[in-house]
């Protein structure tokens, strides 16, 4: 807020806690030159209803919720927040891995349910990382990040499915390139860090579960669609895997009584992967340069379609 009204910007912000229709979104761009969106689906209908809008900028590095090809067809330039947020966003896997494999999500809701009753010692046991092997689909920024805390915390093996090669993380950490079919069947724990495109949405299925291990975790703080949330209830309930961490589903939010919330070796969180003060005041910051960057005629300094800029 601060950067945009020194550079001389009338801004006007949404502080109700609910999102805005598509109308009232709508509504409230007509006669503004620029939007910055925290979480709003800006689909054809309503980039073609703010066709006059000279920028918009992204509270986020993901844009799976802007129609980009209407975008860049309209010529409006579509800024993300890219870079800043890995290291919050791997700390939350790694969070979540931690959490799956020792249960404890479950084992915190025996204590609020008054069950930490009669020690059993063999129940309600974890599995242990050290020396295990961590696939990573997606190895860039955010993977990379995943891959270096459990290489240094556990000394795991990393594999991983890209389309290119990551040769620093190659020399740094001895990744290993693997196909896809490698990734499923050798992977102790399978955690997501790729955008959701037409390709990987829905591409951990049922079918894809069940060529996993029977001991691996499942790790997914990519997009909530990039797993089938069925498929993946069903291989936890019939052991094809071991367990899961999600910090993304499909819908957001979890409806409360969803029954993967109750399983043992479950870990769900509300979508907090870039959620520390410091990341998000950095996000803002990108948000806010690529806003005034693009007010300005300037090119964004974090383009998602810099199509627009050609001819």
């Amino acid at each position: 807020m601060k950067l945009l009204r020194e550079a001389g910007l009338e801004v006007t912000v949404w502080t109700e806690k609910r999102a805005l229709s598509k109308q009232e979104l709508i509504d409230h761009c007509i006669g503004k030159d620029a939007l910055l969106s925290v979480s709003s689906r800006l689909d054809a209908a309503f980039l073609n209803a703010c066709r006059h809008l000279k920028v918009i900028a992204l509270h986020s590095v993901g844009y799976d919720n802007v129609d980009i090809e209407e975008a860049t067809k309209l010529k409006i330039p579509v800024g993300n927040t890219p870079g800043v947020l890995s290291a919050a966003t791997a700390d939350t896997a790694f969070l979540l891995m931690l959490a799956t494999s020792r249960k404890a999500f479950y084992m915190h809701k025996q204590i609020q349910q008054g069950k930490w009753g009669f020690f059993e010692p063999t129940a309600n046991l974890g599995i242990e990382l050290y020396g295990k092997t961590l696939g990573v689909y997606g190895l860039g920024k955010i993977g990379t990040e995943m891959a270096r805390r459990c290489k240094g915390a556990y000394h795991m093996d990393i594999i991983y499915h890209n389309r290119h090669h990551n040769e620093e993380a190659e020399k740094e950490l001895g990744a290993v390139k693997v196909s896809f079919d490698e990734l499923v069947k050798n992977s102790d724990v399978l955690t997501v860090h790729t955008a959701l495109t037409p390709k990987t949405r829905g591409v951990f299925d049922y079918h894809i579960f069940s060529r996993m291990k029977p001991e691996a975790v499942f790790i997914n703080t990519a997009r909530g669609a990039i797993h089938n949330e069925e498929d993946l209830k069903r291989a936890l309930e019939e052991g094809l895997i071991w367990g899961a961490g999600l910090d993304v589903t499909n819908p957001e939010p979890m409806h409360p009584d969803n029954p993967l919330l109750d399983m043992p070796n479950v870990s769900i969180l509300p979508h907090i992967g870039s959620a520390t003060v410091q990341t998000r005041d950095a996000m803002a910051v990108l948000a806010a340069k690529n806003i005034i960057a693009g007010l300005k005629g300037q090119r964004l300094p974090n383009i998602v379609n810099p199509e627009v800029y050609e001819n």
